[in-house]
């Protein structure tokens, strides 16, 4: 085993704070970088970061093609009539569909992926990873092992064993913080570089602080073991009080495990608030205790590891100031504050629309996350948004025309000078019902208060090559569908999209929830060229009374009132029967329903048809 320059404190040999001499065959390995494997560290190393890299070129690689083939499409059928687009409709790779139907869209066992599994009311374990994610996270947890059990077990000195374990599990945990904390922040440039959800970042970001923990805890025990068998208890417990390396380190062990603690889910899911809160003071507290550690070690420069932590303090800080400058650039300008207008809803929600005094861009998909000054400041919160609205400042000529001997003003549009953004929050827990007890208190059809927009994130999933959308929204998942609805509306009409028929499926509880969408979807349908491209179709599934049951029987040639559930997989066999081009399926809702729809897509992929899914979930 080749092993790093022996340091050795000038104390060696010597009577130590506790009275005991250190043993010299024992003293060496409980500290310092005697006996840590430094080459072997620094492989492995490079061995998890060419891991990482791979993996995101691979992934980088798969977007290039199919944005490639994806804007191929679009040019090519564009200005082609649905029964038209034949060549898109079937797929060109005869692997394609079962690739998408056992690893891509299937979840890990059977048909549960995003369903919550709950023990009970009160206890919520989480979700259960794809298959496709579960297959990364074990290449990801194996490696890992693997790297940190790679040891000279052949040394028959298991104290120096133990301090290239030490070195090892420190090295790793470090080395593991750099993707943990890229993959946290709501600005991580590889979501739009890679087009992968925040979403699945949070669940590899979950995993990875699992990882990390784990890690930091056999770097602790490694070193504790040692420490114990040279000095006994008593000299543990003085490097734990007096020795500024060791009591960083410690802290930071202890702010981590906190962070463990505080992460299982049943914890996290009911006090979801308090733990977000306490997760970045205590993330803050370990990269303090960590920097610390690394820079008061007895190692010329400190620890080899010092530049990366370094690295991830400013990772850390340059997210958080990110965040800052977002909002401030989004909710003030020299037009005043941003304010939101809350109406309480039916069914207990509320209609949130919040004027912004600057422009902002807004694309279809996209969420943002809100603060309201009088509700919890200190917290945001992810929601999709429904619809935006741009304010004109309009300016007067001279006029032009006259009719009826009466002058007319022509007015031109400038550039924006503002956004109004639309959003729906359905009272949960927490947040959610602090505001919808706030709205409801006011005994008035909207109250008024300071508020902030983060963002908008996401939004790289588009729909204009696709000749066939359906789109599939539970209760509040609505607000995702509405703002793709009105932007294949508004390209089918400019004829710059591919797009031929575009399905709306809504499922409600009650017949009052409608109201919740009732001002967007009156502007969707009295858009031109609505009726020859959508059909909405509204499934309420608990009518309250017979007057609700009897309205449900209403329709037109484009919207259809069901009562009851749909049959989903029945619903999308009828859409893959009268195909038009590629097909995307898109779901915004519940998990329950949301696994019933990724299953009916992974059923149809049997027919050779391109048939795409697309998932809108916040997990936490």
């Amino acid at each position: 085993m080749e092993a790093s320059t022996t340091l050795l404190s000038s104390t060696d040999g010597l009577p130590t704070a506790t009275g005991r001499t250190p043993n010299p065959t024992i003293a060496p390995y409980s500290t310092g970088l005697h006996g840590v494997n430094q080459s072997n560290n620094f492989l492995f190393t490079d061995m998890l970061w060419w891991s990482l890299g791979i993996l995101a070129l691979l992934v980088l690689a798969v977007r290039v093609v199919e944005l490639a083939w994806a804007q191929l499409r679009l040019v090519s059928a564009m200005s082609v009539a649905g029964d038209k687009q034949a060549f898109w409709k079937l797929t060109q790779w005869s692997w394609m569909p079962s690739v998408k139907k056992y690893i891509l869209y299937a979840p890990l066992w059977k048909k549960r992926h995003n369903r919550e599994i709950r023990l009970s009311s009160a206890i919520n374990v989480g979700t259960l990873p794809s298959r496709f994610h579960a297959l990364i996270l074990t290449g990801y947890l194996m490696s890992n092992l693997a790297y940190m059990l790679v040891l000279n077990w052949s040394n028959k000195n298991k104290f120096e064993v133990c301090a290239e374990l030490r070195g090892r599990s420190g090295t790793l945990a470090v080395v593991n913080m750099v993707p943990l904390i890229i993959f946290a922040g709501r600005n991580n440039p590889l979501i739009g570089l890679l087009q992968v959800s925040f979403d699945t970042y949070n669940l590899l970001h979950r995993w990875m602080g699992r990882v990390v923990i784990f890690e930091v805890v056999m770097h602790f025990v490694a070193w504790a073991y040692v420490q114990v068998a040279d000095g006994g208890w008593e000299s543990l417990a003085d490097k734990l009080a007096n020795d500024v390396f060791i009591t960083s380190g410690t802290i930071g062990l202890l702010a981590l495990v906190i962070i463990l603690f505080l992460s299982l889910s049943p914890l996290r899911h009911a006090f979801y608030e308090t733990f977000l809160s306490s997760h970045i003071l205590l993330a803050l507290i370990t990269l303090i205790g960590t920097l610390i550690h690394c820079v008061s070690a007895s190692v010329p420069g400190g620890l080899p590891q010092t530049p990366w932590i370094i690295a991830i303090f400013t990772l850390w800080m340059l997210e958080r100031t990110a965040r800052m400058v977002r909002l401030a650039y989004c909710n003030w300008s020299g037009r005043g504050f941003a304010e939101a207008i809350i109406e309480p809803m039916p069914c207990e929600a509320c209609r949130v629309t919040i004027h912004l005094p600057r422009h902002v861009d807004v694309k279809p998909g996209q969420h943002a996350y809100l603060r309201f000054a009088n509700v919890s400041p200190w917290e945001s919160h992810p929601f999709s948004i429904a619809w935006f609205e741009h304010q004109y400042k309009e300016s007067s000529i001279l006029p032009v025309t006259e009719k009826d001997g009466v002058p007319s003003t022509s007015k031109t549009l400038q550039k924006p000078i503002g956004t109004s953004v639309s959003f729906l929050i359905s009272a949960q827990t927490g947040f959610t019902r602090k505001l919808y007890v706030k709205a409801c208190a006011a005994k008035a059809r909207s109250i008024t208060m300071r508020a902030a927009v983060e963002g908008p994130y996401a939004g790289h999933h588009s729909l204009d090559s696709y000749g066939h959308a359906v789109l599939i929204a539970g209760a509040s998942g609505i607000t995702h569908q509405t703002s793709y609805l009105r932007h294949l509306i508004d390209g089918f009409n400019s004829g710059v999209i591919a797009t031929r028929r575009v399905v709306l499926v809504w499922i409600v509880r009650d017949y009052e929830m409608l109201e919740w969408a009732r001002p967007w979807m009156d502007k969707v349908l009295r858009m031109p060229g609505r009726r020859d491209l959508v059909r909405i179709k509204v499934f309420v599934t608990r009518p309250r009374s017979a007057g609700q049951l009897a309205m449900l029987g209403s329709q037109s040639a484009t919207v259809h009132v069901f009562p009851g559930r749909p049959n989903i997989p029945m619903l999308l066999a009828k859409e893959v029967a009268e195909q038009m081009g590629a097909m995307c399926v898109t779901v915004c809702g519940p998990g329950g329903l949301a696994d019933d729809v990724r299953d009916a897509v992974r059923k149809v992929q049997d027919e050779r048809q391109v048939v795409d899914f697309i998932e809108e979930a916040f997990t936490w």
